[in-house]
């Protein structure tokens, strides 16, 4: 037989249930328990939790079911429920015990507070008793009075009442005064239920004054209603002239009216203001102090003249039509200054004609500036992208002179007419307007030099202007555009500033506030600094190229297992070819160079490297020891202390040959300090020297220090041959026959293109 395990804890749980509420429960049986006789008939061992349990019954059940080894753990297992039953009935009287004491010793404490709150209680209903008999002697001793101050306080009100009828004509008088007709009507209108009652009594002239007073006040407001609508007229008036305004400036109106007569609009534009003022006038004699709302008509006349010629100055108007713009706005002006002077348009006008001009210069600059951003973004990828020019850099450079020089000589060409002309809107702003232009001169080169410089990819923080940081490109500038830049700061230094600066002198001869507000020392150190800074930014970007080139050249091979060399590695191609790409870029933009080579003989230094002639020596060529040549090398060190200095980086200059020798040896000294880093064979040590020997001959005709290349070229082997292993050199015949031989495969591959 299968032995029984424990009940699971469900079981477990409902059986604690159910023998608790049998315990506490009054009525034994459970409503829908089965009967004992139904139960009889289909018994089974869970019946030892119902109510119905038969023990006799139960034990025969398991008696049959189960075998002695199923009743002894069966025992068991009874044995320690009823253990733990019995537990949790002594659990849980101790708790209600607990319980039980609790709530007595709450009721204790109740019964104990409540023993005192009936005296309590006693003593506050004789205080409540005597203060309620005391209120009730007040009130009869004072009921007389009260009645009385009520009986006075309803008279004056009814005489304030009264007081009002007999006032209320001499207040709707004060108010057809000061045109207060809403509070006249307040007035006669709380006053009507009065006069109905009384009116033909004791209030028949207060009545009839009012109800003339009424009547004045309703002819009034037909009148004012009539003004309104009138004045609506006038702004509408207002709106129409305005609209024909616009019409007007689109229209290219001539300087010279005796040779070009007016135009069919500008004929009807000076008839629609002429009707204008002629309404106005007309106006303001009909309606009596209407002054104030047709001041504020005319200044409306004059912003709605400026915000269309704002909007014309955001088009890039020219001078002639700004000029034409301002002659009308001055000619209406005095018109209806005529007619109405209180408004003092002339001066209206003048402070919005200050903001005009002002806004006219800046954008006069701003335009500038962008068309000189729009000629340099023209030519910003010559050399990601095919130009149709031969030399595109030096059309990029041609055309970003032109648009800053003869964009400045326009801008100044229509101050000039500015200043020129008469009208005396102009010239009342004729000294402000020289201060402008000086201004914005100098503020035009501080955010020209301020754009080249974000161009070149440096970070300006005080760069102000939004229109041309949005349109700066996403991609790096290339090389060939910072050497423009370049050339064109120094151009702008040496030519435009000086040109312009006298021109400004001219322009503003015995005119100005401040006097002469352009700097153009300044201006020139800021320019000259940029161009410098130019110049060695490029250098630099090439430098880096080559850097990158030789980076490649020294981690591609295993030098300390490098094959014999048999030619000039093509590393020396490539390196060629940037400097070609250099030599052509600096032929467009650079001017050539007037000093002679600066070659070995007439050198102010070393006359030959100190570190090089062992190496170049023809005992140590032949000799084929390792160790001589070691000891060579060591004798090298020692006789450079004897030799005299070689200065090898001098200043750079804005020419070809010094552009270019800057970079041969900013490139040489990156090569030396790449073979510092290796360590070669003999075999790497001869293909070293085999190609700087290569380019011993190919750089002497590009750069203009020939001294100094050769300087740096022989450290280049004498640090190759420290590093190696066995420094032992290749034979000139070998090294010539080498080198030839890569200069006939060169030349040959040059004709073949050349023919193609």
């Amino acid at each position: 037989m299968e032995v029984e395990g424990a009940l699971p804890m469900d079981d477990k749980a409902k059986r604690m249930r159910d023998l608790l509420s049998s315990f506490y429960s009054p009525d034994q049986s459970i409503p829908g328990s089965p009967p004992h006789n139904t139960v009889s008939r289909f018994a089974t061992l869970d019946t030892i939790n119902t109510t119905s349990f038969d023990a006799d019954q139960y034990m025969n059940l398991l008696v049959q079911k189960s075998s002695l080894e199923g009743l002894l753990q069966k025992h068991v297992e009874m044995a320690a429920e009823i253990k733990n039953l019995d537990t949790d009935l002594q659990m849980l009287v101790y708790e209600n015990y607990n319980k039980f004491i609790s709530a007595t010793d709450t009721i204790k404490k109740m019964k104990n507070n409540i023993v005192g709150m009936e005296t309590n209680m006693e003593q506050l209903l004789e205080k409540i008793t005597s203060v309620q008999s005391r209120s009730d002697g007040v009130n009869t001793s004072l009921f007389e009075k009260r009645e009385h101050i009520e009986k006075l306080h309803r008279t004056r009100n009814l005489l304030r009442k009264v007081q009002f009828i007999y006032d209320l004509p001499t207040r709707l008088q004060k108010c057809i005064k000061s045109e207060a007709y809403a509070d006249a009507v307040k007035f006669y209108t709380g006053a009507t239920p009065i006069f109905k009652a009384y009116g033909d009594s004791s209030f028949l002239d207060c009545k009839r004054a009012s109800e003339e007073a009424v009547s004045v006040i309703i002819k009034n407001l037909q009148v004012e209603n009539l003004k309104v609508k009138l004045f609506e007229k006038l702004k509408q008036f207002l709106v129409d002239l305005d609209l024909e305004y616009n019409e007007l400036t689109n229209v290219p109106v001539n300087v010279d009216e005796s040779i070009n007569p007016k135009s069919a609009s500008t004929t009807t534009h000076e008839a629609s203001v002429h009707e204008f003022a002629e309404a106005i006038r007309a106006y303001k004699a009909i309606f009596l102090h209407s002054e104030p709302q047709l001041c504020n008509l005319g200044q409306d006349l004059v912003k709605k003249h400026f915000e269309a010629i704002h909007q014309q100055i955001m088009k890039h108007v020219r001078s002639a039509d700004l000029l034409a713009m301002l002659r009308i706005i001055w000619t209406d002006v005095l018109l209806m200054d005529e007619v109405l002077p209180e408004a003092s348009l002339p001066d209206f006008a003048l402070q919005h004609a200050r903001v005009a001009i002002k806004d006219y210069t800046c954008s006069t600059f701003s335009r500038l500036l962008m068309n000189i951003s729009d000629t340099l973004k023209k030519y910003q990828f010559t050399v990601k992208e095919e130009m149709e020019e031969e030399y595109p850099l030096r059309a990029a450079l041609e055309a970003s002179k032109k648009s800053v020089i003869q964009g400045s000589m326009d801008a100044l060409m229509d101050f000039r007419l500015l200043l020129d002309e008469n009208p005396e809107l102009l010239l009342k702003l004729r000294d402000l307007t020289i201060d402008w232009v000086h201004e914005g001169f100098q503020d035009f080169f501080r955010k020209l030099d301020g754009y080249f410089l974000l161009l070149s990819g440096k970070k300006i923080t005080a760069f102000q202007d939004v229109n041309l940081i949005e349109e700066m490109p996403g991609e790096k500038i290339s090389a060939g555009l910072v050497l423009v830049l370049a050339q064109l700061t120094l151009y702008i230094e040496q030519t435009a500033i000086p040109r312009i600066t006298e021109e400004l002198a001219s322009l503003s001869a015995g005119g100005g506030v401040r006097g002469l507000a352009t700097d153009p020392a300044e201006i020139c150190r800021i320019f000259r600094s940029s161009g410098e800074s130019f110049l060695h930014l490029y250098i630099k970007m090439r430098t880096q190229k080559i850097s990158v080139l030789l980076k490649k050249r020294f981690a591609a091979p295993n030098w300390v297992k490098h094959k014999e060399p048999r030619e000039v590695h093509m590393f020396v191609d490539l390196l060629r070819q940037e400097l070609d790409e250099i030599r052509s870029e600096v032929k467009q933009i650079l001017p050539e160079g007037l000093t002679h080579k600066h070659r070995r003989n007439n050198s102010n230094g070393s006359t030959t490297s100190s570190r090089s002639n062992p190496l170049r020596d023809d005992r140590l060529l032949t000799r084929s020891n390792t160790q001589k040549a070691r000891s060579q090398l060591l004798e090298s060190h020692l006789a450079k202390l004897f030799k005299q200095k070689m200065e090898i980086f001098t200043k750079v200059e804005h020419t070809q040959e010094s552009v270019v020798t800057t970079i041969v040896k900013l490139s040489l000294k990156s090569f030396q300090e790449f073979v510092r880093l290796q360590t070669f064979n003999r075999s790497g040590f001869q293909q070293i020297q085999l190609d700087i020997h290569f380019l011993r001959t190919t750089l002497k005709d590009i750069t203009e220090d020939e001294a100094a290349v050769d300087f740096l070229l022989d450290e280049v082997i004498v640090s190759s041959a420290e590093r190696c292993l066995d420094p032992n050199p290749l034979e000139p015949p070998v090294m010539d026959r080498l080198v030839q031989a890569k200069l006939a495969k060169t030349s040959e591959q040059g004709g073949d293109e050349k023919s193609k």
